[in-house]
């Protein structure tokens, strides 16, 4: 799955992806940029 990578600030493919619901109720993912190491969240279906 790609997200967007503040560090690098561009597209990346996310590893260690983790599917989540927010308290809001909507869908996210949680993951780890695959170049840098950066935190990614990507709200929306998985």
């Amino acid at each position: 799955m790609q997200g967007y990578c503040m560090k690098c600030r561009t597209k990346r493919e996310m590893k260690s992806t983790v599917s989540m619901i927010m308290k809001n109720g909507r869908p996210a993912t949680k993951g780890v940029c695959s170049v840098c190491g950066a935190k990614m969240f990507r709200i929306g279906k998985a």
